[in-house]
């Protein structure tokens, strides 16, 4: 008897505690710095690079929301507990905009050489967050009207940029995707209420400015 309660607690441990640091992560993103979050699909099990979604072509597997749609994004921490109670190894999806910061990206390794050409430059940057394949840069929430209007004014933007503003969404860290590990190339601050971030347009202008500097080519991606 006292055998299978010691393996009762093992497998009920091992259900619930799969990957804690998820959980402690969504909560902090969401009750601590008002960023609604929710769940997103798992990658297929039966192949790291494909999504669990039912799209087969899937271009972002296992980081993006799916069931919850993404209008069920959160800052309630009852809800995140129950999400990641019953499934502790889902990514954690930020939806971008409103009163939660949104993201410029590009691809991983002229988004690395670029940042060094921002830190010499003297452009003071917030959290960065990165996948193997690419880099995403987090901003204030802007809209659409004021993307394009920034879009317009500018001779020229690589086209391997994307913008993730009102009604998009974003992998947050230590999500496990099948693209590989979500983790932070720049960190927030430790003990930060909630992370600075700098205006898209600085962002852009100064990307721009980089790659065109370094002579990076941004391949779309």
């Amino acid at each position: 008897m006292r055998e299978i309660l010691g393996r009762r607690r093992r497998l009920l441990s091992k259900r619930s505690d799969g990957r804690p640091e998820l959980i402690g992560a969504a909560l902090t993103y969401a009750t601590e710095w008002q960023w609604p979050v929710l769940p997103g699909v798992a990658a297929d099990p039966e192949g790291r690079n494909r999504c669990g979604c039912p799209d087969p072509e899937c271009t972002v597997p296992g980081a993006h929301p799916f069931d919850p749609g993404l209008l069920a994004a959160t800052t309630d921490g009852r809800m995140v507990r129950w999400w990641w109670g019953n499934r502790p190894s889902a990514p954690i999806v930020l939806a971008t905009g409103g009163k939660a910061p949104c993201a410029v990206s590009l691809p991983a390794l002229p988004a690395a050489r670029a940042l060094d050409a921002l830190d010499s430059m003297g452009m003071r940057l917030g959290p960065v967050v990165a996948s193997p394949a690419r880099w995403a840069i987090l901003v204030k929430p802007y809209s659409m009207e004021q993307l394009g209007e920034l879009l317009y004014a500018k001779d020229f933007v690589p086209g391997s940029l994307r913008f993730h503003g009102e009604g998009g969404y974003l992998a947050l860290p230590p999500s496990e995707t099948g693209q590989g590990e979500i983790r932070w190339e720049r960190a927030p601050l430790p003990g930060s209420a909630s992370p600075w971030v700098p205006d898209v347009e600085a962002v852009v202008d100064a990307v721009v400015e980089a790659l065109t500097r370094t002579g990076v080519s941004a391949p779309e991606l």
